[in-house]
C-alpha cells in the first residue's frame, strides 16, 4: 500500500470514528433504560400494583443492573457500600467470557421485573424482541448469549436478596379490620376497598436504618367542635374543593397517579388504571437522565437510587399511616358536614396521615437534585398515556411541592398531612443523600454540583 492510499484510509477511518462519537452508537437508543422502565411500568399498570409494593419492584429491578455497571464502572460505589445488607456473593469481576455489560445491565432489570412481577412472564416477549433487535444491528449471538446469562446471574443474586426483606411473610400477619371508632380511617366510596398493606413497616428497608426512623410531627387530634383546629383542617378541604381553579384543577388530575380508580353509572362499576407515584417518579428520572445525556452508566444509577429511595419513602410512610390510622377529608364530612360532598379525586383505600405523594415527591426531589441538580428544567410527560396531558418544571423540588398540594387540591389530604410529609419525605432524602455521599457518589452534572445546598 502506498503511503498516499495508507494516509487517505487512515484519514476515511477518523472521519468514520468521529461521525460514529458524533452520533452515538447505532446500540445507543436500544440500550436506553428508559424503555426497559417503560415496559415495566406498562406490567404494573396491568397488574393493578399498589404504590408500596410498585417501590419495592423498582429497586430490585434496578439493583442487579446497577450492581454490573458498578463492576465495570469503578467512579460508581459497589451497591454494597449503601445498600443494607446487600450480600457481595455476585462476584461478577471473576467473569472471564467475553460480555457486553450494558447489555447485561439491561436484560437484567427487565429479568429481575419478569422474575417479581405477578404477570412478568409478560415481559418475557420484550426481552425477545430486545435481543432479536441487537442481533439484526450486528451484535454476535455468542457475545449476546454470554451477555444474557451475566445478566441472569445479576437477577438470581438480587431476587434471592429480596426473598429475606420479609415480603413473603405478609399474607402470614394478622388481618387488618377497620374500626369504626370516631376519628378512625374506614373504607371510602365508591368501591369501599380493604386496607392497602397495614403491615408494610414489617419490610426491610434499603438505606434508612427503620420504618420508624423519620417519624413525622404529632398530628391534630380528632374533634367535631367546629371552634376546634381539626375542624379547620376539614374545613379547608371542603372550602377549597368549592372553589378550584383552572390550573388547581388539572395539578390535582396530573398527579392522580391512582392504580386503580372505579367509577360507577347505575348497578356499573368500572375500573380505570393508571401509574403508580413511585412509577411517576421513576419516570421523570429516566427522562430528565435522558435529557442531560448522563449516557448508560449513570442513568442505571439515578434509577436504581430513585427506586431504593421510593422503597425506603414508603415503608417510612406507610409505619405512620395505620400507627395513626387517621380518618380521610370523604368520611369526616360525610359524616358531620355534607353527606353528599365527594372529592374530586377518589380517595385512596388506606389511612390519611401522612401524606404519601408529599412524602415520596420530596425524598425523591431531594435525591434527584444531588445527582441532577436544583435548576434544571424539564416537561413531564408522563401521564400522557394516562388522559393528564404533560406539565413543565423548573426542579424537582417544585415538581414535588405540586406533587405534595396535588392531594390538597383532589379533597383527599388535609394540609396538615401534606406540610408534614413535605418533611418526612425531605428528612428521608437528605439521609439517603448522606448515606450516597458517604460510599463515594458524586453529583452527575456541574448543575447538580452547584445546586444541592444541603
Amino acid at each position: 500500500m502506498s503511503p498516499r492510499i495508507r494516509l487517505l484510509t487512515v484519514l476515511l477511518f477518523l472521519l468514520s470514528y468521529s461521525r460514529l462519537q458524533a452520533h452515538g452508537s447505532p446500540l445507543d437508543e436500544q440500550l436506553n433504560p428508559g424503555k426497559a422502565l417503560d415496559a415495566i411500568n406498562m406490567t404494573m399498570v396491568h397488574d393493578v400494583v399498589s404504590p408500596p409494593v410498585a417501590g419495592r419492584y423498582y429497586a430490585y429491578s434496578m439493583l442487579g443492573a446497577y450492581s454490573i455497571v458498578a463492576t465495570h464502572n469503578k467512579s460508581l460505589p459497589s451497591p454494597q457500600s449503601f445498600v443494607k445488607s446487600f450480600p457481595p456473593t455476585l462476584r461478577l469481576d471473576t467473569i472471564t467470557a467475553k460480555y457486553d455489560y450494558r447489555i447485561a445491565a439491561y436484560y437484567s432489570i427487565l429479568e429481575t421485573a419478569r422474575l417479581l412481577l405477578p404477570s412478568g412472564e409478560n415481559l418475557a416477549e420484550e426481552q425477545a424482541s430486545f435481543l432479536q433487535t441487537l442481533e439484526k444491528k450486528g451484535v454476535k449471538p455468542s457475545l449476546l448469549a454470554q451477555s444474557v446469562k451475566v445478566g441472569k446471574l445479576a437477577s438470581a443474586a438480587v431476587v434471592g436478596f429480596s426473598k429475606t426483606d420479609s415480603y413473603g411473610r405478609l399474607s402470614a400477619l394478622k388481618r387488618y379490620t377497620p374500626l369504626k371508632a370516631e376519628g378512625m380511617w374506614y373504607p371510602t366510596p365508591p368501591a369501599y376497598m380493604e386496607a392497602v398493606e397495614p403491615n408494610w413497616k414489617t419490610i426491610r428497608p434499603m438505606i434508612i436504618d427503620s420504618a420508624n426512623a423519620f417519624r413525622p410531627a404529632p398530628l391534630t387530634p380528632f374533634s367535631k367542635d367546629t371552634t376546634s383546629a381539626f375542624y379547620q383542617q376539614v374545613k379547608g378541604v371542603y372550602d377549597i374543593s368549592k372553589r378550584l381553579t383552572a390550573d388547581q384543577l388539572q395539578i390535582a388530575q396530573f398527579w392522580d397517579c391512582n392504580p386503580f380508580a372505579v367509577n360507577t353509572s347505575g348497578h356499573m362499576s368500572i375500573g380505570f388504571k393508571k401509574i403508580s407515584p413511585g412509577g411517576h417518579w421513576m419516570n421523570i428520572a429516566a427522562l430528565v437522565s435522558k435529557q442531560a445525556k448522563l449516557g448508560f452508566d449513570k442513568t442505571v444509577a439515578v434509577l436504581c437510587v430513585e427506586g431504593l429511595t421510593l422503597m425506603d419513602a414508603f415503608i417510612s410512610c406507610w409505619e405512620i399511616k395505620y400507627d395513626t390510622n387517621r380518618i380521610r377529608p370523604e368520611t369526616y364530612i360525610n359524616r358531620y358536614m355534607d353527606v353528599k360532598w365527594q372529592p374530586i379525586l377518589q380517595t385512596p383505600p388506606f389511612p390519611e396521615y401522612t401524606s404519601g405523594h408529599a412524602v415520596i415527591s420530596n425524598a425523591s426531589a431531594e435525591v434527584l437534585t444531588y445527582l441532577l441538580g436544583d435548576k434544571l428544567a424539564y416537561i413531564d410527560n408522563t401521564e400522557i398515556p394516562f388522559g393528564s396531558g404533560e406539565r413543565p418544571f423548573t426542579s424537582f423540588r417544585q415538581a414535588a411541592a405540586e406533587a405534595s398540594v396535588s392531594r390538597f387540591y383532589g379533597g383527599i389530604h388535609y394540609i396538615e398531612s401534606i406540610d408534614n410529609g413535605n418533611a418526612q419525605g425531605k428528612k428521608i432524602g437528605s439521609f439517603i443523600v448522606a448515606k450516597m455521599r458517604t460510599a463515594g457518589f458524586k453529583p452527575f452534572t456541574t448543575a447538580a454540583a452547584v445546586g444541592y445546598s444541603k
